[in-house]
């Protein structure tokens, strides 16, 4: 029987950078009365809190959600009333001025500079870098019709793996391509988590929507825990419902 239910944010439980919905809300709060809940996603805290954290009901027990911003290079847990962080795990300054040099140079190589963006393009998030295509306050209706099928990022990135080597680069959200330390991924995060929470891996499970090579959630799969690939946050809530209703 599982213990713990781990997700993918973007995509997964909420639309690109938009907060849970009522229906989501609820269902998070069911499965929490139930098992321990994991979210580990690319965006940083401040994201986390919008999404997650400000929009669980009074009624969810708090005490069992860890969050994991930064592909989990980043955890925080409700203790004594407040989020708290647990470790966070940064990149050195030399390490960050490269990056953003080779996207880029990456960019220009591939052909796919965007005419038009929303905000800044590189979020600099501490232990991850994020390249978001059209900006980071792009309007979702854009986001979704910018790269649905993942195929431009895929070049994108086949161009960064060769200007960074010894780094890790997946692909995740709408448009978004996330670089962190070489071994840092959400394969990473969960042992991270295996560890901090003391429930082992076998009693763990995985929902993302971007199960797939090449895809930020692909290394749940590779870590062999039991995994399922959702299409959207309506499939997911379903999905849960099922967990919920097994584990009761």
């Amino acid at each position: 029987m599982k213990k713990l239910v781990a997700f993918d944010l973007d995509g997964t439980l909420a639309e690109s950078k938009q907060p849970l919905q009522e229906p989501m809300q609820q269902a998070l709060t069911d499965l929490l009365g139930v098992a321990h809940v994991a979210v580990i996603s690319g965006g940083d805290w401040p994201q986390f809190e919008k999404q997650v954290a400000s929009r669980l009901p009074e009624g969810a027990d708090r005490s069992k959600l860890w969050l994991m911003p930064t592909t989990g290079t980043k955890l925080y847990t409700f203790k004594d009333g407040a989020w708290s962080a647990v470790f966070a795990e940064l990149f050195d300054d030399a390490t960050k001025a490269k990056i953003l040099t080779e996207f880029d140079a990456a960019l220009v190589a591939t052909g796919f500079v965007p005419e038009q963006t929303w905000g800044e393009r590189i979020e600099d998030r501490g232990s991850q870098i994020t390249f978001s295509a059209l900006g980071q306050q792009a309007p979702l209706d854009a986001k979704e019709h910018w790269d649905p099928d993942f195929a431009k990022r895929k070049i994108i990135q086949a161009d960064l793996r060769k200007r960074l080597p010894g780094l890790s680069i997946n692909m995740g959200g709408a448009t978004s391509i996330d670089i962190t330390r070489e071994g840092v991924d959400k394969a990473y995060g969960l042992k991270k988590l295996r560890d901090a929470s003391g429930i082992a891996l076998d009693e763990m499970m995985f929902i993302g929507d971007a199960i797939f090579p090449g895809g930020n959630d692909y290394p749940a799969k590779e870590l062999g825990l039991d995994t399922v690939r959702v299409r959207d946050p309506k499939e997911t809530v379903a999905v849960i419902e099922g967990i919920v209703a097994c584990l009761k």
